[in-house]
């Protein structure tokens, strides 16, 4: 089985990482990245992530078999089943599919606050109605995601603050970390967050590989 990991930004380093902890869920499988180089460095407003979904579908004939939308609004992802590509996920899907199947109540947290309407939107898409809401982390999001130990520490507060906001209405049993270029932060962060952290690039590993048993996808 062959995955292709279709990082919507341009950063290789990002494509690198997720690339590598997509390989640690599946060791048997074999991943390969995809960077979009004429895409900004970071999708940061529902602009430029309608002009990603462009870039993405744009990839459909040169792809196959199974793929994963490796940005957490999963641009281009109904124009790649659309042209053929049935076995392809993207972040959120999977993310939000795991989170409800692991807790009645989860939330996402994120960097990016011109994004909450779009996770929303895509936690709608799914019908959960678990869906506690999105916490953002305060300040810039590009220098936070500049600064490795500050994006893990203002995560994990974020993910604290989850918790603690959304208690009046029942407690969060999962929180899904919403964002690709996040992929590494939120590995580093699991064991001490409040709840069960849901990483959206094993998720969506996952995902594939149980479509793969049940259903079979071509190389």
């Amino acid at each position: 089985m062959k995955i292709t990991l279709v990082n919507p930004n341009s950063s290789r380093a990002v494509t690198e990482a997720m690339v590598a902890i997509a390989r640690s869920v599946a060791p048997g499988v074999t991943v390969q990245g995809v960077t979009i180089p004429d895409a900004p460095p970071t999708i940061l407003n529902p602009d430029a992530l309608d002009a990603a979904a462009i870039r993405v579908a744009a990839l459909a004939p040169s792809l196959a078999g199974a793929v994963i939308v490796a940005g957490f609004g999963d641009p281009g992802l109904m124009e790649l089943r659309a042209a053929g590509l049935s076995h392809a996920t993207g972040l959120a899907e999977a993310s939000i599919a795991e989170a409800a199947a692991l807790a009645p109540r989860f939330a996402v947290v994120t960097t990016t606050p011109q994004l909450v309407g779009r996770i929303d939107l895509a936690a709608q898409r799914a019908s959960h109605d678990g869906y506690a809401g999105t916490w953002v982390t305060p300040g810039d999001p590009q220098q936070l995601m500049s600064d490795a130990s500050a994006l893990t520490d203002a995560l994990l507060a974020a993910c604290q603050r989850a918790c603690a906001e959304a208690e009046r209405d029942g407690a969060l049993g999962a929180i899904i970390i919403g964002g690709g270029p996040l992929a590494v932060a939120a590995r580093t962060i699991s064991a001490d967050a409040p709840v069960p952290l849901i990483e959206p690039v094993p998720a969506a590993v996952r995902r594939l590989l149980a479509t793969a048993h049940t259903d079979g996808i071509p190389g």
